[in-house]
């Protein structure tokens, strides 16, 4: 994979337009298997559904994740329960992907390995 769990996330304030679908398809090629789909709003979405042997496992990624979040200041919207987790990333502000909600898929993906 790519070297983006190296870069740091940039606070988006609504000022840059959200990525193409061909840059999309350019940072997704660099994360591991995360879905950029469309949502019931038209918004691209990064989502990616984790499996885990148990809750615990389950809920000991949910707060690894959440503390990356807190690091990077930005926030996946997370649902979890016994033996998964999903996880949710997109740039509210823009209304779609940023360079940063791959940062972040890419920094999940490295402790989910």
């Amino acid at each position: 994979m790519g070297k983006l769990h190296k870069k740091k996330c940039i606070a988006c304030s609504g000022d840059i337009p959200a990525l193409t679908e061909k840059e999309i398809k350019t940072f997704n090629e660099q994360v591991n298997n995360w879905n950029a789909i469309k949502n019931e709003s038209n918004i691209f979405i990064l989502t990616k559904y984790f499996k885990f042997k148990d809750f615990e496992k389950s809920l000991k990624f949910v707060n690894s994740v959440s503390e990356i979040a807190e690091i990077e200041g930005h926030h996946p919207d997370i649902s979890f329960g016994w033996g998964y987790a999903n996880i949710t990333i997109f740039s509210h502000e823009v209304k779609g992907l940023t360079e940063s909600d791959f940062i972040l898929a890419s920094k999940v993906d490295q402790i989910s390995a």
